[in-house]
């Protein structure tokens, strides 16, 4: 029994000297017992050295291309990011007609107008990580793969509400005039 209550009396690290936040310490010259960042340190996850792929801009000019490329896998999970976080108030199809502005709050823009069709992906990219207008910034809730992955998926939207039979590759077009409308 005696060797249980010995077991119980370790006290290598839970005894010893240590500072409380900010506490003042005489061993260093300065005083402090927090010690200042080593200079250019940067957290681990946050080191940004790719612009394009971060903010959406070269030279702080909207990209027009996109950081990696995008395939069906990324489409697929742009469509669902975009129905998560964007159609509550610009709907499934983008036209901004979402539940939120008919609840009286501002509608959004269309994103198939014009100005945004012809606005470069660097454009959304940024509106989606920034806010623009009412909107409110994004960039805490979507990583930057997924907002890229959103606005390959907003260009699906824009060119399927907006495409011509001229915008069909040959192939698919003869089967299309085949089946018929």
């Amino acid at each position: 029994m005696a060797w249980v209550l010995l077991g119980a009396c370790r006290t290598d690290m839970h005894v010893q000297p240590r500072y409380k936040s900010l506490e003042p310490s005489p061993f260093f010259d300065d005083g402090r017992s927090a010690r200042p960042l080593v200079e250019g340190t940067v957290a681990r996850g946050h080191l940004r050295i790719d612009e394009h792929l971060y903010t959406g801009k070269v030279n702080g000019v909207d990209v027009d291309t996109f950081p990696f490329p995008m395939d069906r896998a990324m489409l697929e999970r742009g469509r669902e990011r975009f129905n998560i976080f964007c159609s509550p108030c610009h709907d499934r199809t983008g036209s901004g007609n979402g539940i939120i502005p008919q609840r009286g709050f501002r509608h959004p823009p269309s994103n198939h107008i014009d100005r945004l069709r012809k606005a470069p992906v660097g454009h959304f990219f940024d509106v989606i990580t920034n806010g623009f207008g009412a909107m409110y910034s994004f960039a805490s809730r979507i990583p930057p793969r997924d907002r890229w992955a959103i606005v390959a998926y907003i260009r699906v939207l824009q060119l399927s509400e907006n495409a011509t039979m001229a915008d069909v590759p040959p192939e698919a077009r003869v089967q299309l005039q085949r089946e018929g409308p």
